[in-house]
């Protein structure tokens, strides 16, 4: 063998040693780093770059490099004066206990007393309660959107805001760039010649930050004076006018109209979006300048891979661990990982009643093909499934027995739990809980249950998609 041959094989092998020393020092999960091992060490060289490119986490890299750069994006919300709500009846019980103290210890998020929250089904109810907020506002209107169209709701919107901002009004809207491009002209347009600030969260570029199609801003927030907050599924898109005669493709979905002190968490999640997207820094809302306005006991989470903690589904697991009676999901994008269909796997082996209620078409197949290759043992073990029919379900709820709620935009993927930046409301309220668990169970009573019978006769090949998808779950 040459002196180059021998050289050459030195690099391969040493390139390997570099990429296996890297697995064993990031790869928790021992199924995947055994994987990893053998590809770096029986393809010496070639499994290493495969390792390199497709093996590490540059997303959660990524973020958190911009958070110790102090570029926005700060996993540990800044101390507040806000004083922690105590737990009163019927919240002091063991399991509620203990889920209040894994919220407490992941969120870094005080629970607040005093909210109240109004729920509003589609665009009918929840654009006209948004625009008489943005048309009543004095001092401040924060906007920030996954999507917000061009169409007749965007301009909308656009036209009462820009009407805000005449009156005196600061005006921001934060807009993904990512999700701007699901209409044309782009939502840019709308605003120019006038005073309001438009900022687009993380834009295409080769410069600074980079091209990523990962990182993007999910969150639905609309912010009122501090007072009045708007948070749930909703993009500003007209689909969600489901009513409206000759619509094509409408998306039927829920928002959420809030008022009291965990506006100011909301708040703060939009606070830190803008100045990691703009540069800005602007000030927190202060105690006094929030007033409370009802009973329910309220948190909010800011979760995206900037975080120590996949928050979202440290709290699904808790939620699944915690729950005596029921628990009841309704997600468009049920892509689960391996831990939460254990976690749904145990709660029903418990004697607790898990009922998912999914779309029974969607508009991202894949996703739902790889969520139906979990289907057989989430069947197995107990946990019940309804496909809902009609129109495109984009509803997002997580309900535990019958006090606690968690509305918001993430869904039950590795998107919404591991890629994006989600903001979802923790809540405390029975009567909140009567009323999703209501509706909820009339959109049940119309589904259609999937029977275990059912997937016996799947066809093969259709199986095979589905658990071929599946490997790509954490991507998706």
């Amino acid at each position: 063998m040459s002196t180059l041959s021998l050289l050459w094989l030195l690099l391969l092998y040493s390139l390997a040693l570099l990429a296996v020393v890297d697995v064993l020092l990031t790869k928790d999960d021992p199924r995947a780093a055994l994987g990893w091992l053998v590809v770096c060490l029986a393809l010496p060289g070639f499994g290493a770059l495969i390792y390199w490119l497709l093996g590490r986490n540059r997303i959660r890299n990524r973020a958190q490099a911009w958070k110790q750069q102090g570029n926005g994006m700060q996993a540990r919300p800044r101390r507040s004066g806000f004083e922690p709500a105590p737990l009163r009846a019927p919240f002091q019980t063991q399991n509620y206990v203990l889920l209040r103290r894994l919220a407490d210890t992941v969120t870094r998020r005080p629970l607040l007393d005093g909210n109240q929250l109004e729920l509003l089904h589609n665009g009918e109810q929840a654009y006209p309660a948004m625009l008489a907020a943005i048309d009543a506002a004095r001092e401040r209107i924060c906007l920030s959107s996954y999507i917000f169209d061009t169409r007749q709701t965007g301009r909308r919107f656009a036209a009462a805001l820009i009407r805000a901002s005449r009156r005196g009004v600061e005006v921001r809207v934060l807009v993904d760039a990512l999700g701007e491009f699901y209409t044309w002209p782009r939502a840019r347009r709308l605003f120019r010649a006038s005073d309001v600030r438009f900022v687009l969260f993380l834009p295409f570029t080769f410069k600074a930050r980079g091209a990523h199609i990962n990182l993007r801003n999910h969150r639905k927030l609309l912010l009122i004076d501090g007072q009045i907050g708007f948070t749930g599924g909703m993009n500003i898109s007209q689909r969600h006018c489901v009513a409206a005669p000759g619509r094509r493709a409408p998306v039927v979905d829920l928002h959420f109209q809030v008022r009291g002190p965990v506006v100011a968490q909301m708040q703060e999640a939009f606070i830190e979006d803008w100045q990691f997207a703009s540069g800005e820094r602007l000030p927190p809302l202060e105690p006094q300048q929030v007033s409370r306005a009802g009973e329910s006991l309220c948190r909010g989470v800011s979760a995206g891979p900037n975080e120590d903690y996949e928050k979202l589904q440290w709290l699904i697991s808790g939620v699944l661990s915690c729950a005596r009676r029921r628990v009841a999901i309704m997600t468009p994008y049920f892509a689960p990982e391996p831990e939460i269909v254990r976690a749904l796997c145990g709660a029903a082996l418990r004697g607790v009643q898990v009922d998912i209620l999914l779309p029974r078409k969607n508009n991202l197949p894949f996703v739902d093909w790889a969520g139906r290759a979990s289907f057989a043992e989430l069947l197995h073990y107990g946990v019940r499934l309804y496909y809902q029919n009609g129109p495109f379900v984009h509803s997002k709820l997580l309900l535990m027995d019958d006090h606690y709620a968690q509305i918001g935009s993430a869904n039950f993927d590795a998107r919404s739990l591991r890629l994006n930046f989600e903001f979802n409301l923790e809540v405390y309220d029975e009567a909140l809980n009567r009323q999703l668990r209501y509706h909820f169970d009339c959109q049940c009573q119309r589904a259609q249950p999937l029977r275990w019978s059912q997937l016996q006769h799947y066809p093969l090949m259709l199986r095979l998609r589905d658990r071929f998808v599946r490997l790509f779950t954490p991507f998706l």
